[in-house]
């Protein structure tokens, strides 16, 4: 097989490629980049291929290995190695415990919402917010799971439309 033939055959299975490599991908942009990798890669080493077997499995074979390959070297750089004696920067959540005056105040804004619900949405809404089930709920409070439910519901729409302020 030619150097002519060999590159006809390997774009005519551009559409074939851009599908598998978004498949792949989920991006259209990073699936370009693949099939782009792809070509080059077999480019170079079209005196591997053998004319006898079939080029799109070997072609296909190409990109899967191009994206595992790129797959691992992303995971890798994105490893944190952290050589201090205590893992100090591991164990760092890298968030600060100061309290800025907005955060109070939005704080504070939230609580008297909460409080001015009435007691028959606010206890249930409270206990859910504190990691009760809705059948320890429902049990504490002697009532259905569905009721717990429909309040627990009733009690995040009130507080959507009282603070709509606090919203994006």
């Amino acid at each position: 097989m030619t150097a002519i033939e060999f590159n006809h055959k390997l774009l005519s299975l551009k559409d074939n490629l851009q599908y598998f490599a978004y498949s792949l991908t989920a991006n259209h942009e990073d699936a370009n980049d693949l099939i782009q990798d792809t070509y080059l890669k077999a480019i170079v080493h079209k005196d591997k291929f053998d004319p006898a077997t079939n080029l799109k499995a070997w072609i296909y074979t190409i990109m899967k290995n191009t994206f595992i390959n790129k797959y691992r070297k992303d995971i890798k750089v994105n490893t944190i190695i952290d050589n201090t004696k205590d893992l100090y920067y591991l164990n760092n959540s890298g968030q600060s415990d100061i309290v800025t005056p907005d955060s109070k105040y939005n704080h504070s804004e939230l609580v008297k919402v909460i409080d001015n619900l009435e007691d028959e949405h606010r206890i249930p809404f409270q206990m859910h917010f504190q990691g009760y089930k809705y059948k320890e709920i429902a049990e504490t409070l002697n009532l259905s799971i569905g009721t717990v439910k429909s309040r627990i519901f009733f009690s995040r729409k009130k507080l959507m439309e009282k603070l709509k302020d606090f919203q994006n």
